[in-house]
């Protein structure tokens, strides 16, 4: 392959701090993992309310713009495996500016789905413990992740690795437990038969028109939030070269398979109008099956999915904001790295805006709606700049006459296509009141940090730049 900068190459640095650990199967289960979050597990049935079993139609048309977007960022990736991932890419491409931007709304998204995850956890422990303080169960979490993200990244790996393993299984139980019951004609509800029929027959495929359709995708795109940090640990990686192609590639799986297939099963055996999301739809699909613990069961599942999702968090911020101090954009200690080849500041950092994040949770009745929206605007924002950073990388590649190993398919089209249905996704919060406010948010958020850019930035990232360009 031929590239402006070697493919593989890594600036030295990296090789200095940063230590590759993550093998191929830290990668794929990494990958795997995160697509299964508290976005499936509970954020499903919101998005079932919104659009009926259109929602398949949703899930399908999302998973395949950031199908598109992976793909993006994983053939960057295989030209510059570097930390901070898409943010160095949007620096080279787009300009320092973008990359400024494009890394800390990252580091937002992951604060903010971190905030989201610990305050669910706190909620879950309830159920065994309802006696015990909340701060109780939220300090020891936070203090369990900075000790995983504190030691060897192959701590990290292996820690997802055994966590996805748990998330799978129970995806898996439900498919086939779901499947058998349908096969035997269980029936929930007198006068209720469970048949792939209730896709259609309750009010149709979309029961609430376009409107209910479009809506969901603001829902819909929040459980593809996260997937990205496959990008970020190729910096870490043994062998990106391989890991990170397998990884990507089994992205159309994960989403049959976790998202279309699962809510499938779950609205043929339950009329989507059922599916009210006072309790988890997982939690059904096990009672129907006679299993009398089912919500312990589901419990220890989505604690451990909201542990799992907290844990990569801080990883992908602490790993960003690294790659961000090395180009000048953030604070020069968060180049700091322990011997052991971890950035300690980034994680240390990522844990006070935990304690900060629970506060403004206990204060605020309806954060966790708020952050969920903000949260899910900073990922879409993320994926539009990888887009436009990776047509950028296109051009220039065509410009030097070169070739990557791992192209996206379908481009140049697809690849518009995809930019063209992330930013239609922007516009749609505009239109909705649940989403209104982290808009409104957003766009204050991306002044802010050009704001700041400009004044305090710009002119101590410029040689930075220069050494990446090199």
């Amino acid at each position: 392959m031929n590239t402006p900068q070697a493919a593989g190459s890594v600036p030295p640095h990296e090789v200095q701090a940063l230590k590759r650990g993550l093998t191929l199967r830290h990668i794929l289960f990494i990958a795997l993992g995160s697509a299964i979050g508290t976005g499936l597990f509970y954020g499903s049935a919101s998005a079932i309310q919104l659009a009926g079993p259109s929602v398949l139609l949703a899930y399908l048309i999302g998973g395949a713009a950031v199908f598109m977007v992976m793909r993006a960022m994983g053939e960057m990736a295989l030209a510059h495996p570097v930390s901070g991932s898409f943010s160095e890419y949007a620096t080279r491409y787009l300009g320092r500016g973008a990359g400024f931007i494009t890394g800390w709304t990252f580091a937002l998204e992951m604060a903010f789905v971190a905030i989201a995850d610990v305050t669910a956890f706190a909620t879950y422990m309830k159920l065994w413990f309802p006696t015990t303080p909340a701060w109780i169960w939220i300090s020891s979490l936070i203090l369990v992740i900075l000790g995983i993200n504190l030691a060897k990244v192959k701590a990290f790996g292996e820690s997802e690795f055994w966590m996805t393993l748990i998330k799978v299984a129970a995806i898996i139980a439900m498919i086939v437990g779901g499947i058998l019951l349908l096969i035997f004609g269980a029936q929930f509800n007198v006068g209720q038969d469970s048949s792939v029929t209730n896709l259609w027959d309750e009010g149709g495929f979309f029961p609430n028109g376009i409107t209910g359709f479009l809506a969901c995708f603001t829902v819909v795109m929040f459980a593809f939030g996260g997937i990205e940090t496959v990008g970020i640990a190729a910096g870490e990686a043994e062998n990106p070269r391989v890991s990170i192609p397998k990884a990507i590639n089994t992205l159309p799986v994960r989403i049959l398979l976790f998202y279309i297939l699962t809510l499938t099963v779950i609205m043929s055996l339950y009329p989507w109008h059922q599916i009210s999301g006072e309790a988890s739809p997982f939690v059904q699909i096990f009672e129907g099956l006679g299993i009398g613990a089912a919500a312990h069961i589901l419990n220890f599942v989505v604690i451990t999915a909201a542990v799992s999702a907290m844990n990569a968090d801080f990883y992908a911020a602490g790993r960003m904001l690294y790659g961000l101090a090395h180009r000048g954009m953030a604070p020069a200690s968060f180049t700091k790295v322990a011997k052991n080849g971890t950035p300690f500041m980034t994680v240390v950092c990522m844990g006070v805006v935990m304690v900060i994040g629970v506060f403004v949770n206990i204060l605020f009745e309806n954060a966790f709606l708020i952050v969920a929206a903000i949260a899910t605007f900073a990922t879409v924002m993320v994926w539009v700049m990888i887009l436009l950073s990776h047509i950028a990388f296109k051009k220039e590649m065509k410009r030097a006459g070169a070739s990557t190993e791992f192209a996206v398919p379908a481009w140049p089209a697809a690849s518009y296509l995809a930019l063209a249905f992330m930013i239609f996704v922007i516009v749609l919060f505009a239109f909705y009141e649940d989403t209104q406010l982290a808009l409104i948010a957003g766009v204050i958020w991306c002044i802010f940090l050009a704001v700041i850019y400009a004044v305090a930035v710009r002119g101590k990232s410029e040689s930075a730049n220069a050494d990446l360009k090199q």
